[in-house]
């Protein structure tokens, strides 16, 4: 029979994707609105503020989460391609080098020696990527889905505080938008937590924290900017 036992280190790819970009969009869009309304400007200029943060935070972290996958991509295909010279080149030498990874790991010479080398007969390569090179199918990179992931819960996260700042009072926005965003990143750490199998209260406060250090720092630097302007 069939092993159909699922783990959650399957969804490490596109989890960590997902809640990086609506993290940013939450803490990046709340913070930079809070920002410009600290400085006393108008209720349009903050509308116009949150929509030109979420497009461009949303293609930035697209081209970025992209070109950064992608380079640890090109560097697993690097080392496989190099892999594949050296199984071609002396097999009976890559053979004794899986040998000892499995005898470090607490099997006896003779087993390690005979998992090697059926190991070596089924599927040289993925068995040197998984036990040598430590790239699995779970962890490999994928940059278009990482890319994809990553933009889209940014621009969703980023329309939070964006439609809290349409309906909250002009001279109220600030405690609105931070209270509210808040509370949406304390939501995101729980749903993320839950998602990976973490505790949820730590995933909680950890953004919740992050968040409104985020806020803080910024709502200064704007009510500053703001007083010498």
């Amino acid at each position: 029979m069939r092993h159909l036992e699922r783990h959650k280190t399957a969804r490490i790819g596109w989890l960590r994707a997902a809640v990086l970009g609506a993290n940013d969009g939450i803490v990046f869009t709340a913070s930079l609105m809070i920002g410009v309304a600290a400085a006393n400007t108008s209720a349009g200029s903050i509308l116009l503020t949150g929509v030109a943060g979420l497009v461009a935070g949303a293609m930035s972290m697209a081209a970025g989460e992209y070109v950064s996958v992608h380079s640890q991509a090109d560097t697993e295909k690097a080392d496989l391609a190099r892999e594949d010279a050296e199984l071609k080149a002396d097999p009976a030498a890559e053979t004794r080098e899986l040998t000892a990874i499995y005898a470090a790991r607490g099997l006896e010479p003779n087993l390690a020696r005979q998992v090697a080398t059926q190991l070596m007969a089924h599927d040289a390569l993925g068995a040197h990527a998984r036990d040598e090179l430590g790239i699995s199918e779970a962890f490999s990179a994928r940059p278009v889905q990482a890319a994809l992931a990553s933009a889209s819960s940014f621009a969703m996260g980023a329309a939070l505080p964006l439609a809290v700042a349409l309906v909250a009072p002009h001279r109220d926005l600030i405690p609105w938008v931070a209270a509210t965003s808040l509370l949406f990143l304390a939501l995101l750490g729980v749903v993320a937590a839950r998602t990976g199998g973490a505790n949820v209260l730590t995933g909680a406060w950890r953004v919740t924290f992050w968040g409104a250090l985020a806020m803080a720092i910024t709502a200064g630097v704007g009510a500053l900017f703001g007083a010498i302007v």
